[in-house]
């Protein structure tokens, strides 16, 4: 428009929307401008709208700033701002002076590495300037001998370098036709020929709508068979060298082998840079081809997996980057992922870590991270030492969320737990969670912690000097259900460690409360259910911070989620193994209340045996047994569950049961009735449903005493086992009685009134900590949720 027209231009300026920038000190405006051309009337011809963005910096913003001046003075200088909006400006700023620094925020969010972009390569330089008019005459150099071929690709590609040409390039079918041909026909005579035609096509494969003239003139396969040949190629020129070498070291005075082999080793030298070309080229084309995941399986089925780990021996960092880069993004696939283990894809990874290339390391570890989800590969990174690698990258700020999260997937193993206790990880991360201060912890780290404090030796190497003090000091302070939960893990192991936690029984107690989070308060359950500590007098913690009235309304179905119910019961049984506390707990009414939860709940494995465990533990005391034996129904549960299909619940009803008996001989010989039903229920089946003749009253002679008499065949004592005497005919104990008096087991054992807990005597049963029986979970018993 001329000068004199401009009188004819209207514009006009919409402020919009106002926010802080993400990542820098800065306010960012958006706004609207309006251009209109008027005619000669004054009358709109023609308009257009255009939505734009200012980014106000504000680099002298720091602490002591005086937001409210600022923002006055931001308003002032930018008419983009409205002045009524003066307080939303000192809003936004203070917002930007309180902000944390994005740090390690942006590390972590960061998108993933990729490939450094190609650049121009040695034999792409020209003496003349490539012009898209002249595309004709270049066509024809590919129809000459190699050298002039490789000019004519050259200048080719020169112009498919700039994007506003492929379009053009696109319709030039004769062209495409041409470089397709000579690379099928004349890529083994020359690699720079080839390195540069596929680049003119790498040109095209780094816009999505190109790649479909890709596919047509099948670029992408004859890029598989070159690189398939080059590696061969490698592998010849390999085998060559070190033949010349062992020839060298043979004869180390002899001047012509030693100078053969350095003339061999100069041109292995030029051929490994060009051929390393090729590979990158070639490799990044079918990179951005496998965007399509049709595309991909083809690949697939055509070994690149088997290509690329191969390329991994390889000491290019950027050729390293696009492979490893490649392999990641294959790996999300399980066919991938398991062509990777089939090969040694992590024994050459491992070579990789750590490097001094900060983005080939970043993409290594991605890709491990990936592996890491397969149990497999997990024990193979432990078994060629990445655990130390990955444990000495914590301390490097750049990597440490991979190398975490690579070391929390070892640590869910439990064959691999205890491995870390010979390595520096476990100071590293503890200075870590101290060093949040008071600020949440991030859950990858935490979770790490809750893994690791799952093992023994680990659980000590964090209580040494004040580990489990500012654990716990930091846990009760700011209500840290997580951190709760790695103090419970810590809590769960026999030893000196368990002892640590005397001092802190108060203060796990003093939060077990209806006010509380429900699920702090089943960690801080948790962990007082895991201290079994003789010297710790149970009654009084139950007296002085009130918990018992807590307990039992807690035993009601439905009164909270099942996992604290369960807490509840597990706790119940810790505390019974205390006579004054058992007796305290059976007057105030637990032992209805453990019935009714039991009713509720029989098809919960883990309720059931954890109940049962809790009658175990109360029929050893005079109180707690009279009321279970005599006030309640709980043998007959206990009868029922006597061949329950779970094996612990079976081991903890026959030991409950065996106690009763010694105590109470009605309950005695219905156990030992249904004992003996149950054994020889089969045979007692065949023998009821026989249908005795009336002119044969006896089964086997007229001369035999009736076998089955006039009475209940279950009456019948001589149908016990006997033992000389040992064991009475009445029927009132076992056969199993016998055998365990056989082997020993019940030599020295009491059945007195003072009936103790022998050394013998099963632990509390493990609890599947927060699984519900009917899961399937992989990894044991929950220590490493």
């Amino acid at each position: 428009m001329q000068a004199d027209d401009a009188r004819y231009l209207k514009r006009k300026v919409k402020g919009g929307s106002l926010d802080v920038h993400p990542t820098e000190k800065a306010l960012v405006v958006q706004y609207e401008v309006e251009a209109t051309i008027l005619g000669e009337m004054g009358d709109p011809v023609m308009g257009d709208r255009k939505e734009c963005q200012k980014i106000i910096r504000l680099k002298s913003l720091n602490a002591n700033t005086d937001t409210a001046s600022l923002a006055r003075k931001v308003v002032e200088e930018c008419r983009l701002i409205h002045p009524s909006r003066i307080n939303e400006v000192e809003h936004l700023l203070k917002y930007l002076q309180t902000r944390k620094k994005a740090g390690n925020l942006e590390k972590r969010e960061k998108m993933p590495i990729k490939p450094r972009d190609l650049a121009p390569f040695e034999g792409m330089e020209l003496d003349e300037e490539a012009n898209i008019n002249s595309i004709d005459d270049y066509v024809e150099l590919l129809y000459e001998d190699i050298p002039e071929k490789i000019r004519g690709a050259t200048l080719i590609l020169h112009l498919a370098r700039n994007p506003d040409n492929l379009e053009e390039l696109l319709q030039n079918e004769t062209a495409l036709g041409a470089l397709a041909r000579v690379l099928r026909e004349d890529w083994k005579q020359s690699v720079d020929l080839a390195t540069t035609i596929i680049y003119v096509f790498f040109c095209f494969s780094s816009f999505s709508q190109f790649h479909g003239l890709i596919t047509h003139y099948k670029i992408g396969a004859l890029c598989m068979n070159i690189v398939e040949h080059e590696l061969k190629r490698y592998d010849l020129w390999q085998d060559e060298l070190q033949k010349k070498q062992k020839a060298c070291d043979d004869e180390p005075d002899n001047q012509n082998v030693k100078k053969e082999y350095e003339k061999a080793f100069k041109k292995y030298q030029g051929l490994l840079v060009k051929q390393e070309q090729l590979l990158r080229v070639a490799l990044y084309l079918l990179l951005n081809l496998s965007e399509d995941t049709r595309t991909e399986l083809k690949m697939r089925n055509k070994n690149i997996v088997q290509l690329l780990v191969k390329t991994l021996e390889r000491d290019s960092q950027d050729l390293l980057v696009l492979v490893v880069s490649f392999l990641k993004k294959l790996s999300i696939f399980l066919e991938n992922k398991n062509d990777m283990a089939e090969i040694d894809t992590v024994e050459r990874l491992a070579r990789l870590v750590p490097c001094e290339h900060e983005d080939l390391l970043n993409v290594t570890l991605r890709l491990l991270l990936n592996l890491s989800f397969d149990t497999g590969l997990r024990s193979r990174m432990v078994q060629v030492g990445l655990l130390p690698k990955l444990t000495a990258l914590l301390g490097d700020e750049a990597q440490r969320q991979l190398a975490m999260c690579i070391l929390y997937h070892i640590s869910v193993d439990d064959r691999f737990k205890s491995m870390f206790a010979y390595t520096d990880c476990i100071p590293q991360v503890m200075k870590m969670v101290f060093d949040c201060g008071e600020e949440r912890i991030e859950a990858e780290l935490i979770s790490f912690c809750i893994n690791l404090a799952a093992n023994k030796r680990n659980a000590q190497i964090i209580c040494e000097g004040n580990g489990l003090k500012m654990l716990m000091k930091r846990a009760l302070k700011l209500k840290d259900t997580l951190l709760m939960k790695m103090i419970r893990n810590i809590s769960q192991h026999d030893g000196p460690t368990k002892n640590f936690f005397i001092d802190y029984v108060g203060d796990l107690a003093a939060q077990i409360s209806p006010e509380e989070d429900e699920e702090f308060v089943m960690e801080c359950l948790g962990t007082l259910a895991n201290l079994t500590i003789p010297d710790l007098d149970w009654e009084l913690v139950l007296k002085e911070y009130n918990l018992v009235p807590y307990l039992t309304e807690r035993l009601k179905p439905g009164s909270a989620e099942d996992d604290l119910i369960l807490e509840v019961v597990i706790m119940i049984g810790t505390v019974s193994m205390d006579d004054s506390c058992a007796a305290m707990l059976a007057k105030s009414g637990i032992i209805p209340a453990l019935i009714t939860l039991l009713n509720a709940q029989q098809e919960d494995d883990e309720f059931v045996c954890q109940i049962v465990y809790v009658f175990y533990q109360m029929v050893f005391h005079q109180a707690t047994r009279d009321v279970i034996i005599k006030e309640t129904q709980a043998p007959a549960y206990l009868i029922d569950l006597m061949h329950d299909k779970n094996a612990e619940i079976r081991k903890v009803c026959d030991n409950t049961l065996d106690i009763i008996a010694e105590y109470d001989e009605d309950w005695g010989k219905k156990t030992q009735t249904e004992k003996f039903r149950w054994h020889n229920s089969q045979w007692l089946e065949m023998v009821e449903n026989r249908q005795m003749d009336e002119a044969e009253p006896f089964m086997y002679s007229d001369d035999a005493e009736p076998f089955l008499h006039n009475g209940d065949i279950l009456e019948r004592p001589d149908l016990f086992y006997s033992a000389d005497g040992i064991i009475p005919t009445d029927g009132t104990i076992s056969p199993e009685f016998y055998t365990d008096f056989q082997n020993g087991d019940m030599v020295g054992s009491s059945v007195t009134e003072g009936f103790v807990q022998s050394a013998g005597t099963p632990v509390r049963p493990t609890t599947a900590y927060g699984f519900r029986p009917d899961e399937q979970f992989y990894y044991g018993y929950g220590a490493s949720r």
